[in-house]
């Protein structure tokens, strides 16, 4: 549950209107997750949507390997092949049988094919919970791109698969972020398949953002540092472009050459993981956000910087564009154009046109998080009919 000691904050009508609306009380609800929170987007999923289920009524409890100072914990730590900033995580099935039974929940959700999601599914089933599992990384298109993958990938590939396939089979319902990651689940195996949006940190909702600055300026890439990233766009566009500053954050198997680019070049920044906290006051002091990859099965970040009333610009293979709400308050990159050019474009727009096309997408960032939130209640209380639809308007 939040913190008792926290001090009392002014909630912001749209985290009100959530909370109020998906009434999660008297649910009990488990995530066993591979993803530790602070280490990617789908860790931060579930972290942000636990936070919003506490809000509004339900006991949650998150089960997954943790990020501490330098150090992993919760089971056997083993590195995962192509990034040894991340890593597979083996948990002891005691002490994931020990949580589950002194939370004895109505729902558990599996986001993740490995050890914790494998002994998240186990458990659920012999206690009777419903099981729903999250749908979220097309490892297939992963591999395609890097290359320690291409060599050891096809073990991977079929160990991951494989689990998909059986978590598919047990679980009540299959959830994912995008139309494409729909269809991706259906050919590996699910039949009941769904869209499901994604959460937004309650603080990001509750802080009114600033004002968007008169001259866009200051650009930031947020992420892992990862071939699908296609950070030679970016590094690229700063090149080219040498009135704009350009920051990048994260860490990943790319860092050496992110660092080596940022050496060349005066307006290029690299600083670095950045923890989560500090991620809103990061986006707050930035103009606009870019997201260039080219396998992105939704964007998490750039989600969040719509919250906060940023310009965002994401490629044409960003998930979060299958959103037609969420689509409008975008810039996409067009095919064969270069960064360098969307950006004179965005820069070249009137500055009232930029501002509303910030307002349009904090307003669409808001609304789908609390429909979000209404079909996750819906679905975990075992509602057959809860859908979400992308093309809302």
């Amino acid at each position: 549950m939040l913190n008792p000691s926290t001090p009392n904050r002014q909630i912001s009508p749209h985290a009100t209107a959530a909370a109020g609306s998906a009434s999660a009380k008297g649910l009990r609800i488990a995530i066993v997750s591979d993803a530790a929170p602070e280490r990617n987007g789908v860790g931060a999923y579930y972290r942000d949507l636990a936070e919003h289920l506490r809000a509004a009524g339900a006991v949650v409890n998150l089960i997954s390997p943790r990020f501490r100072a330098g150090r992993w914990h919760g089971g056997l730590a083993l590195p995962l092949p192509g990034d040894p900033t991340q890593k597979f995580v083996v948990p002891s099935p005691d002490l994931v049988s020990r949580r589950l039974d002194r939370l004895k929940p109505d729902a558990v959700i599996v986001p993740t094919p490995g050890p914790f999601g494998m002994l998240g599914m186990y458990f659920a089933k012999r206690r009777g919970a419903r099981l729903v599992i999250g749908f979220h990384t097309h490892f297939e298109r992963l591999a395609e791109l890097n290359r320690h993958w291409r060599l050891r990938g096809w073990v991977a590939q079929t160990y991951l698969n494989a689990c998909n396939r059986k978590l598919f089979a047990a679980g009540e319902l299959v959830l994912a972020n995008s139309s494409e990651m729909v269809e991706v689940a259906r050919e590996i195996g699910a039949d009941k398949v769904s869209l499901m949006g994604t959460p937004i940190p309650l603080r990001f909702l509750d802080v009114p953002p600033e004002p968007l600055s008169a001259d866009v300026r200051r650009v930031l890439f947020a992420g892992r540092l990862a071939p699908e990233k296609n950070l030679e766009v970016l590094v690229d566009a700063a090149r080219a472009v040498p009135g704009m500053d350009f920051v990048i954050a994260g860490d990943g198997p790319l860092r050496e050459w992110v660092v080596e680019q940022a050496e060349k070049l005066d307006n290029l920044t690299y600083i670095g993981w950045v923890k989560r906290p500090q991620i809103m006051p990061l986006i707050d002091d930035h103009d606009l956000l870019i997201l260039p990859s080219t396998v992105e099965s939704f964007g998490t970040i750039a989600l969040e910087a719509m919250a906060r009333g940023r310009l965002v610009v994401v490629s044409s293979q960003c998930g979060i564009l299958s959103w037609d709400m969420l689509k409008r308050g975008l810039f996409q990159i067009r095919d064969q154009e270069p960064l360098a050019d969307t950006l004179h474009r965005i820069r070249g727009l009137d500055h009232a046109i930029l501002e509303r096309k910030a307002e349009i997408a904090r307003d669409a960032a808001c609304e789908i998080n609390n429909r979000n939130l209404q079909h996750w209640v819906s679905v975990l209380r075992g509602d057959s009919d809860a859908v979400l639809d992308a093309s809302a308007h």
